[in-house]
């Protein structure tokens, strides 16, 4: 999807014409529905559960798999869904993983350290952490206009740096954390793990702000034209600096429940996930130049990549063909992006000719 500040196009038939019919309006959703990339990773992620059920039916069909299905993407969608929120505005942020591990250990120092201290005032912590540590990033990449692939590639060895030497050889394990903390990793609402309830909200509010607040539709602007966007006179660097805040503060949010859905922290915690989530918006449809997609298309990438994972060995695929798949999903996604794109400018040359 591409956004702009403009109102969207109503759409409505010509005078004098008659307005479209049922069938007409069908033929026109069905059309829209098929060029949807979202849908259309959907559909990958449906074939990959079915083939994998069909080798092994205890991959959807047992309590277990379903219950793994559903539980076990769900920090990676939030690290995608903030992920998304920069990319959109042609950034990156590679040093989410860092902060994840950071405010995972903190999570588990507050509860030793503090054994007193309410489960709702640890959970903020740990989000207020990671919004400050995507502050550092915001800062530096909004207002000292060094390119964000650059500072969160600093910052993330910094962040990890700090996390070794804070952490060293030290490992929280789940007989330090209350029980109740623990349970948000274990237990399920009406089959649904807690842990994706609580993934699907952040995913549909991060949504929510995207389509209705001003602020959430200048971040596609910003990405689609930089420069026009500061001419329209945007807060180019409040509104990228808002987005690595957001993405530093799901990060952390990632975090305190990783320290939920594993009940371990140890220094090694989020390592190489950074890359999961920019590959899980990416095959996902979010453009890496900024500028278009959805977090609904962020979050199903996210599952796709997580459970193609998962199926591929039941598959029968050797471990270096997995890695090499994903890395094909993540250049098909790349090049149908900018197949698309030059698509669209040669669609607007024509019409400008016209």
């Amino acid at each position: 999807m591409s956004a702009t500040l403009a109102p969207p196009s109503t759409g409505g038939a010509p005078s004098g014409s008659g307005a479209p019919g049922a069938g007409g309006r069908v033929r026109a959703a069905l059309g829209h529905a098929l060029r949807s990339r979202e849908i259309a990773v959907a559909v990958v992620l449906v074939l990959v559960v079915a083939a994998a059920t069909a080798r092994n039916d205890s991959f959807l069909l047992s309590g277990d798999g379903w219950r793994d299905l559903l539980l076990t993407p769900s920090i990676l969608l939030l690290l995608a869904a903030g992920q998304m929120l920069v990319i959109v505005t042609r950034s990156v942020d590679l040093s989410v993983g860092s902060t994840m591990a950071l405010t995972a250990y903190l999570t588990g120092r507050l509860f030793i350290d503090q054994p007193g201290l309410p489960i709702p005032v640890v959970v903020l912590a740990g989000v207020a952490m990671g919004a400050l540590l995507g502050v550092v990033n915001g800062v530096l990449v909004a207002y000292a206009g060094v390119p964000a692939l650059v500072i969160t590639l600093g910052t993330m060895y910094v962040y990890r740096g700090a996390m070794l030497s804070w952490a060293g050889s030290d490992r929280i394990t789940a007989d330090q954390m209350p029980k109740d903390f623990l349970s948000l990793g274990t237990s399920s609402l009406v089959g649904i793990p807690v842990l994706t309830i609580l993934a699907l909200l952040v995913v549909a509010a991060v949504g929510y702000y995207l389509h209705t607040a001003r602020s959430g539709r200048e971040l596609y602007a910003i990405g689609s034209d930089p420069d026009a966007a500061r001419l329209y006179g945007l807060k180019v660097p409040t509104r990228v600096l808002t987005a690595f805040v957001l993405c530093g503060a799901l990060a952390g949010l990632a975090g305190v429940l990783h320290a939920a859905r594993y009940g371990s922290v140890s220094s090694s915690v989020g390592n190489g996930i950074e890359l999961q989530a920019v590959g899980a918006a990416v095959i996902g449809g979010v453009a890496i130049f900024g500028g278009s997609g959805t977090v609904w298309g962020a979050a199903i990438g996210a599952v796709l990549l997580v459970t193609i994972n998962r199926a591929l060995p039941i598959l029968g695929i050797p471990e270096f063909w997995q890695r090499a798949v994903v890395g094909a999903l993540i250049l098909g996604a790349v090049v149908l992006d900018r197949l698309l794109a030059a698509r669209r400018a040669r669609r607007l040359d024509e019409e400008r000719e016209d």
